[in-house]
């Protein structure tokens, strides 16, 4: 499609043409993608508003990095939100900071794991810390999951200890699904705690919880 064709779809009313002329946004260069994307960041209809999401993150400059912390922080639509953390990331090092303010703003599980995601991806294990120990104080099973998954990966950083503690703690919760992420995370860590955790899982009652430290010992 030419640029007048994008324009024309970009205002159609039916979505489908909406959502194709964004995608055909990609082919064109930064300056003249983002001022289009952007003006879409308020659609009507939400699967539009994902899809300029998930422009804006491939068409990066200050505009859009701007566009894409609005539509994070007051997208009424949580897919939209979790999107727009999502295309943050790939900013890198600059979007860090918003994205752990905003997981502690954001308690909606689908932005919550977009997020620890996205900071999972990034070198920030400070940040991951803080944000998986929120998650693990709520009572949002997906979340908690996600959160014990990036503990493993504070094993070999400077914050190894705190995370080795938290998956201790949690060696008798009575989900076999926290249990089961536990077993994969404690092998991470090369620590004789963690050997004798990984043990008394292998007792488990759940044998999926048994596999998983199996795999682990590995």
């Amino acid at each position: 499609m030419d640029i007048d064709q994008i324009k024309n779809a970009l205002e159609d009313s039916d979505p489908q043409q909406r959502m194709k002329g964004i995608r055909e946004l990609r082919h064109y260069e930064v300056d003249i993608a983002t001022p289009l994307l952007l003006a879409h960041v308020d659609d009507r209809e939400f699967l539009v508003r994902s899809f300029v999401a998930m422009g804006l993150g491939k068409k990066r400059n200050s505009q859009s990095f701007a566009g894409l912390l609005t539509m994070m922080e007051f997208d009424s639509d949580p897919n939209v939100r979790a999107e727009a953390a999502n295309s943050l990331s790939f900013f890198g090092a600059k979007a860090i900071a918003h994205l752990r303010q905003m997981y502690e703003q954001d308690d909606h599980w689908l932005v919550r794991r977009s997020i620890i995601a996205a900071l999972a991806d990034l070198d920030c294990p400070q940040e991951l810390w803080e944000v998986c120990a929120i998650g693990l104080r709520g009572d949002d099973l997906p979340v908690k999951e996600s959160c014990i998954s990036c503990l493993g990966l504070l094993a070999k950083t400077e914050l190894q200890e705190e995370g080795l503690k938290s998956l201790l703690s949690l060696v008798e919760d009575r989900s076999w699904r926290i249990r089961v992420q536990v077993a994969k995370s404690l092998g991470k860590y090369n620590h004789p705690d963690a050997i004798t955790a990984l043990n008394k899982l292998k007792a488990d009652q759940d044998h999926r919880v048994v596999g998983a430290v199996l795999e682990s010992l590995v």
